[in-house]
């Protein structure tokens, strides 16, 4: 028999005594935020030269599987993050628009590079300036291609995030009833300036 010196978690009150096995107490947003956040699969929506940087972060170098996202799904049924890379176009904002409204909810979205930003170099008439324009946006990556490094950054940051949510109260929000099978409604409309 090994003796420790170490008090008995019976002895200091911690656990009732007739209690067997191992107990972890949390709330239910915490519990909801931990599988949020560690499970995120991102939906890349590669539009122009930022997407070869998103396909470096799969790469074994910096290893996206580390936060659970190395499962890059082409489905926006399947996926929870939208990474926008590249420049948007007027002529393509709706197709995204679309794709976001396709993708179920809880969403977020990751404007990666300048292009999906702010416009980039582009000041012209059928480049869309940001994609906050169409999309709300969670988390923007500077740079024009950004480093697989602010990749990554960016979805530590949407983690960080995701924290601070508190999910269980949308569990338990009542809403109208709606027809069982009547469409929700979108709205595409995007502003032309």
């Amino acid at each position: 028999m090994v003796t420790t010196n170490e008090p008995n978690i019976y002895e200091t009150g911690v656990l009732d005594s007739n209690a067997e096995g191992n107990f972890v107490y949390t709330t239910l947003d915490a519990a909801i935020n931990w599988i949020r956040k560690n499970s995120l699969w991102p939906m890349p929506m590669g539009l122009s030269c930022c997407a070869i940087e998103f396909m470096a972060v799969a790469c074994s170098r910096y290893d996206l599987s580390r936060f659970g996202s190395e499962v890059t799904r082409f489905s926006p049924r399947q996926a929870d993050v939208m990474i926008v890379a590249g420049t948007v176009t007027y002529k393509m904002a709706l197709a995204v628009r679309r794709i976001w409204d396709q993708m179920p909810e809880p969403k977020w979205c990751i404007a990666m590079g300048a292009c999906a930003s702010s416009g980039g170099m582009f000041r012209s008439y059928s480049v869309l300036q940001g994609v906050d324009k169409i999309l709300p946006v969670d988390v923007y990556i500077s740079g024009c291609p950004p480093r697989p490094e602010a990749i990554l950054e960016a979805l530590l940051t949407l983690r960080k995030k995701m924290d601070t949510q508190q999910p269980a109260r949308t569990f338990f929000k009542k809403e109208e009833p709606r027809e069982a099978n009547a469409p929700v409604p979108v709205n595409t409309e995007m502003p032309l300036e």
